[in-house]
């Protein structure tokens, strides 16, 4: 977990600069998960600090960012994979990706330090919409589509083990040229996309992420980011509003 300096957290919160902050920590004013603090102390967001007795809330700034995931880049905090798109993407805060885009897959990845607001775009239940372009070795028929749209039963096994077995669900998909479609789910199977395809006998031979709910990959190029703000983020939140975390 992430650690902070308590008089930077205290400062950051509001109570007070972090000069007056070690004033109150040595004066024995300041507890830390019912503890008294210690001056050069460092702390984890989620402890319960509190001044005089008096609960301290952290007022970090939520950060909410939209990334264009190149292929090769593997959605993951871990910092033991080489490419993972935290370091990737190099923010000053910590922030960690929503949802995964397989490492094959390029386009959009939303990014936050919002535990709250993951929960919410996570949610099968929520029947939030995230849209695709993809491209298929072989030229896309009238019956691919239907198949596609009405659902396809995909399964994934390991070593005789069924990992995966399910229905997708009803989803909209529209040609795009010979060998290419555009689909909009509302769900995230491990990669749904490629094992329905594969299913019916095609394989995937590219596969872009344009757009989550609101949020639109336009304009941006691979390999960059921006932060999600102003109207953006206000449409964001009422599609959002009824939505489980």
């Amino acid at each position: 977990m992430e650690e902070v300096r308590l008089n930077k957290y205290l400062s950051e919160a509001g109570v007070c600069s972090r000069r007056e902050a070690d004033r109150l920590i040595e004066a024995g004013k300041v507890t830390v998960d019912g503890n008294p603090a210690v001056t050069g102390m460092r702390i984890r967001r989620e402890q319960e600090v509190a001044v005089d007795g008096k609960a301290v809330e952290s007022r970090e700034e939520r950060i909410l960012l939209a990334v264009y995931k190149p292929p090769g880049v593997v959605c993951t905090a871990d910092r033991r994979e080489r490419r993972n798109i935290v370091d990737f993407v190099g923010y000053p805060i910590r922030v960690y990706p929503i949802g995964r885009l397989d490492k094959d897959s390029e386009g959009l990845i939303l990014m936050t330090n919002d535990g709250s607001l993951v929960n919410r775009m996570m949610k099968a239940s929520n029947y939030h919409e995230k849209e695709y372009l993809v491209t298929v070795s072989r030229p896309v028929t009238e019956e691919f589509l239907e198949k596609m749209s009405r659902g396809v039963r995909i399964r994934k096994v390991e070593q005789g083990k069924v990992l995966l077995d399910a229905v997708t669900r009803p989803c909209q998909v529209e040609k795009t040229g010979r060998c290419a479609f555009r689909i909009i789910l509302t769900q995230g199977l491990n990669r749904q996309i490629r094992r329905m395809c594969e299913t019916l006998g095609f394989e995937v031979t590219s596969l872009k992420r344009v757009r989550v709910l609101n949020i639109e990959l336009k304009g941006m190029k691979p390999g960059t980011w921006r932060r999600i703000t102003g109207k953006e983020l206000k449409e964001l939140e009422a599609l959002l509003a009824g939505s489980a975390g």
